[in-house]
């Protein structure tokens, strides 16, 4: 079986082709960037070792999906051109659907009823699926949403102290990055070959949250209904204080429109290091050159994770593995150890040396830590393969 997984953001399309049926061998891969943006660029590239790429964006979804499936038929991924058995997406939220489920317009309608939540997410993955489906009529499209992993939280973990009927009617606290969480999870619990374990996941990249894992299922996470929750994101808030809002519009003026462009597009990191940057990797590198914006940026970031991974530990009463990944957790070492230093006394002992020349599949501990951290990639496309397949299957 031959299994597409794809991944779409507001103007990005990521995939990689999976053959199930051998041993879930990877046959392509790529990324396009600045979709139906003036500047963009896109690399594709086969097992075989055949390439392509160009410093010029897609003209919309459905170019990079008909460039996408060219390139694997030309270049022998898909021989004969054939379809994908199956194209699997990383959804990221439905209201009242979660899990895994065929993509159809009842799915797709959920999915729209939280535009004004996910307004950077749904929209585009909605109209990259429609795509899809006019593209390859037939072929069964499979949603794994972000949220499964964390559907089945303890009911005083996912509500809101808000009225009761308001949860009934699907407000809760959802999750997101929910397949790196379960593959880096199992990751770990793989490598210490255990499952009866207690594991905090830290996702750290564009977008962030923790998670609090225990033996195997999502317990608890940083990120609510809305993704403008949490940690602070590269542009978007964390958490805050609800009734801003209410300041913001009744006492400083501020329209609605502009707060909500304001909590999207202008905060988060971005905000934190006053419009410096919303990439880590400037921001970090600013802080240590002594930019006192970006060094507040930098400690908010790290505190907040610190705080959170304190939280996680009570909750889970105890923990036997700490785990970063995502483009920052696995690239910046210097954060790892900003969001672990003082942890000692909670069986958290970062080695400096593992730390700052981590590889991917590392421990970074020192050898007599009572908790093992790992530094891991995730790979989020299998997961969602793996659970299409399951889905399929049965």
């Amino acid at each position: 079986m031959l299994i597409l997984s794809c991944n779409v953001g507001s103007t990005s399309l990521k995939y990689k082709l999976f053959d199930m049926t051998a041993g879930e061998r990877e046959l392509a891969w790529g990324h396009f960037e600045g979709v139906g943006r003036r500047f963009g660029a896109f690399q594709q590239q086969t097992v075989e070792g055949i390439r392509e790429g160009a410093d010029e964006p897609a003209a919309g979804y459905g170019d990079a999906i008909s460039r996408m499936i060219r390139f694997m038929s030309e270049a022998g991924a898909l021989e004969g051109g054939r379809c994908p058995d199956c194209v699997a997406f990383k959804v990221v939220a439905a209201l009242g659907v979660s899990g895994v489920t065929l993509l159809d317009e009842r799915v797709l309608g959920a999915m729209e009823a939280l535009y004004s939540l996910l307004p950077a997410h749904n929209p585009p993955y909605v109209s990259a699926i429609r795509q899809f489906m006019r593209l390859m009529p037939g072929v069964p499209l499979v949603g794994s949403f972000e949220t499964g992993f964390f559907k089945d939280m303890p009911e005083y973990a996912a509500i809101y102290p808000l009225p009761r009927a308001l949860y009934d009617k699907g407000l809760r606290r959802n999750g997101a990055h929910g397949a790196s969480h379960e593959y880096v999870s199992q990751w770990v619990a793989a490598k210490e070959g255990r499952a009866d374990m207690k594991i905090i996941t830290c996702h750290l990249g564009g977008s962030s949250s923790l998670a609090a894992v225990k033996d195997g299922k999502g317990v608890d996470t940083t990120i609510g209904m809305s993704l403008q929750t949490g940690l602070p994101h590269n542009n978007r808030i964390g958490d805050i204080d609800a009734y801003l809002t209410f300041y913001l519009h009744e006492q400083m003026g501020m329209s609605l429109e502009d707060i909500k462009t304001m909590y999207a597009k202008e905060s988060g990191l971005l905000g934190l290091s006053g419009g410096l940057s919303d990439d880590f990797r400037q921001i970090a590198l600013a802080a240590a050159t002594g930019n006192p914006e970006a060094k507040t940026a930098f400690d908010a970031f790290a505190y907040q994770i610190k705080k959170q991974i304190g939280a996680y530990m009570a909750a889970l009463g105890g923990l036997d593995a700490l785990a970063f990944t995502g483009g920052i957790g696995q690239n910046n070492p210097a954060l790892r150890q900003a969001a672990l230093d003082g942890l000692e006394f909670m069986g958290i002992s970062l080695d400096p040396d593992k730390n700052e020349n981590a590889a991917p599949g590392s421990v970074i501990s020192r050898d007599d830590s009572p908790v093992k951290v790992y530094v891991v990639a995730t790979n989020e496309e299998i997961v969602i393969a793996r659970k299409a397949q399951a889905l399929l299957g049965a």
